[in-house]
């Protein structure tokens, strides 16, 4: 009887090699695409790859898997690029369960997640494995196929692009979990003026419904207008149920509103709430259950 020992057919590479690596590269999906679900598909894609890959040929596989994980991140955020057009209202990240073998780091942010869609693909492939991962330029550059110096220029603009929107100051989880529910607890009993006070008067929400849920189909921006917003959505409802959501990018509430749901993160500094960010999209919320 032949003994299984987990090898590809055909190409002497293991099964072992591709999962040795496996978080490291989720955590790059991730971060490049935002969403678990386009990052699977990636990692997918990848082990289809590196199961025809000639086993002679690849020296390190830790650097061959992180340039077909890379290449097919940004082929995938060009797809979505083009598809983006016709999604109806604000496209947020996807949020993910936090889990202690994550290879994502705990401060990777939904805010930054979501400030990093306004970069070319190649901008962030640059940014993430530049900042997340501290790989040189020129091992950036064989991945992407281009040149150090372009490499270091890509990485110059995306990080000016979100240095205009990065918070100075991070709060705590614990900070972000009191905020949260005080935000929630306000909108809930109609509190106005208390609601009103956690935010900068420059505050702006965004809500994702994907065209499947009802939310708002624009962003709010300014204080008034937010938590006018909020306690129409919130004061109204028959059926209010919540719950803490520990995610990967930091703390949520997960809340069930009559027939509707939605994930609400907020992004805070100096003790006021400046981005309110409203997940509704049913396809993005079936790992919350």
């Amino acid at each position: 009887m032949e003994q299984d020992d987990g090898r590809v057919p055909g190409t002497g590479l293991s099964v072992d090699e591709f999962v040795q690596h496996r978080q490291f590269l989720a955590g790059l999906a991730y971060r490049m695409l935002g969403s678990w679900h386009d990052a699977e598909d990636v990692l997918q894609e990848a082990y289809v790859r590196w199961s025809g890959v000639d086993h002679d040929s690849v020296a390190e596989p830790r650097r061959y898997l992180t340039r077909v994980v890379t290449r097919l991140a940004v082929d995938s955020l060009r797809a979505r690029q083009a598809r983006r057009e016709s999604y109806a209202g604000d496209w947020l990240p996807e949020p993910a369960l936090s889990d202690p073998h994550s290879a994502v780091e705990s401060d990777l942010s939904m805010a930054m997640l979501h400030l990093m869609e306004q970069l070319t693909p190649p901008q962030r492939a640059v940014y993430v494995l530049r900042t997340a991962f501290v790989l040189p330029y020129d091992e950036i550059a064989g991945i992407l196929g281009r040149t150090a110096e372009d490499c270091r220029q890509l990485h110059k603009r995306a990080a000016a692009a979100l240095e205009k929107g990065r918070s100075r100051f991070e709060p705590t989880r614990a900070e972000q979990q009191r905020l949260l529910e005080d935000f929630v607890a306000a909108a809930r009993e109609g509190d106005l003026p208390r609601l009103q006070a956690m935010l900068r008067d420059d505050v702006t929400a965004w809500s994702d419904g994907g065209g499947k849920a009802p939310t708002a189909r624009k962003p709010i921006h300014g204080s008034e207008k937010v938590a006018h917003y909020f306690t129409h959505v919130y004061s109204r409802r028959t059926r209010f149920i919540q719950k803490p959501v520990d995610l990967i990018t930091g703390p949520a509430i997960y809340l069930q509103l009559d027939r509707t749901r939605h994930l609400l993160t907020l992004q805070i500094e100096a003790g006021q709430v400046t981005g309110v960010r409203v997940v509704a999209n049913p396809d993005k919320l079936s790992a919350l259950g």
